[in-house]
């Protein structure tokens, strides 16, 4: 399980920086400082010294380390309480540096790079039907893009410190591997060893992780501070999978396999999905169910080179226009959707539950009927504290995601980065 909570940092993996021996006991100061300014501002270094209980003159010398590698500058003096003198503030840099998220979705390749302070410096995205394409082709577009990115990233004196690729389905990390991706017809391929060929240049560090669970993670840096510490967070694409936060804990599993909801079988009509097996939810409410229940197969929103925001928007408009198909569909989807969700909350009772994907885009036509099915269903009264929302991330969490996960190497140790 990843630690995610308020003591560790919001989308670490390592967990909270505990010294063991005394020569990590300064990496793990930086850090602490470090996470501060991301995690509440910018402050003088005695509010640091009274917020993280080190000595001043430790902050001090952390404060002109910091500074030196490029990680944080000082500002001008402020007076931060109504009395005493005003204090020289520090705040979060790193502009030199970035990270790298890269999702490969069911229909499109979107590369997004984020600076330390959590601003976009690259984004760009690719429309493709990936489990048409095949894999081969879809790592020749993908090195492309990475490539690319890295070309900007480099004529503007940005060097990125990590890059994390997000793909649907089982992962095997260690081994850089996607195990089974039946959303998109993957099973068994080689992505990093597959990219690093295709790139023939020197790369940083380059991790693998699930679509969901990436997504997780930048769902719940948005919601920091909140008090929100259990919350599911449902990617809304082709397949229908969940980042599950519990106790401000990423849920992994025992194998990394926790969060495939959308194969859950619900479906009364049993119908076949992509997995093999039949009644999962996702052939109820994912992606490719609200566009079979929306229109016919010869039409527009069916065309996978246009792009997918346009295709919704489309959906979209022609619900408003009153079109019977399509508040048909809407209806159909929010009652399954609010079926399912319903199920996740009296099993894990998350305090939020967020649609991602494309529900972010249609969702809202959708949502008042959702959270009643959830109220209705849910065995604890109103709905065990369950609140329904839409992201506001979209289909750019996954890469998000992935971004504050290479980040997250500057937080665990700033000097060796």
């Amino acid at each position: 399980m990843t630690d995610l909570h308020a003591a560790a940092p919001p989308y670490a993996t390592a967990g909270p920086s505990r010294p063991r021996d005394r020569g990590s006991i300064r990496p793990a100061n930086l850090g602490v400082v470090l996470r501060i300014l991301r995690d509440s501002g910018p402050r003088s270094r005695a509010q640091i010294a009274a917020d993280t209980g080190l000595p001043k003159p430790t902050v001090t010398t952390l404060v002109a380390e910091l500074v030196a590698h490029g990680l944080i500058r000082e500002g001008p003096a402020q007076r931060e309480g109504a009395v005493g003198r005003p204090g020289t503030l520090v705040h979060i840099d790193g502009r030199g540096l970035c990270g790298i998220g890269v999702e490969i979705s069911t229909s499109y390749i979107h590369v997004l790079a984020l600076s330390l302070s959590g601003a976009a410096v690259h984004e760009h995205r690719v429309a493709v039907a990936v489990a048409e394409a095949g894999a081969e082709e879809i790592l020749d577009l993908t090195a492309q893009a990475i490539r690319t990115c890295l070309t900007v990233l480099s004529g503007e004196g940005i060097r990125p410190v990590g890059l994390t690729l997000a793909v649907p389905g089982v992962i095997d990390a260690a081994a850089g591997t996607v195990e089974y991706a039946p959303a998109i017809g993957w099973r068994a391929v080689a992505v990093a060893d597959g990219l690093r060929q295709r790139l023939e240049q020197p790369l940083p560090r380059l991790t693998l992780d699930n679509d969901a669970k990436l997504g997780a993670l930048a769902e719940y840096v948005q919601v920091q501070g909140s008090d929100v510490h259990d919350m599911v967070c449902i990617t809304g694409e082709r397949g229908i999978g969940a980042g599950i936060v519990s106790g401000g804990r990423l849920l992994r599993g025992a194998t990394g396999f926790a969060g495939e909801v959308g194969h859950m079988p619900l479906d009364p009509q049993r119908r076949p999905c992509v997995c093999g097996r039949r009644g999962c939810w996702e052939v109820m409410v994912g992606l490719d169910a609200i566009l079979r229940l929306a229109a016919a197969d010869d039409d527009l929103i069916h065309d996978p080179a246009v792009e997918l925001e346009t295709r919704l928007a489309e959906l979209r408009r022609r619900a408003l226009d009153g079109d019977a198909r399509t508040l048909d569909a809407l209806a159909r989807v929010a009652e399954d959707l609010g079926l399912g969700l319903a199920l996740l909350a009296d099993v894990l009772n998350p305090r939020m539950v967020i649609l991602g994907g494309y529900f972010t885009h249609i969702g809202d036509l959708m949502l008042e009927r959702v959270r009643e099915v959830v109220h209705e269903r849910v065995m604890a009264s109103d709905a065990g504290g369950c609140e329904v929302r839409l992201s506001a991330l979209g289909f750019a969490a996954a890469a998000r995601g992935g971004a504050y996960l290479a980040l997250d190497a500057v937080y665990q140790d700033p000097g060796a980065v």
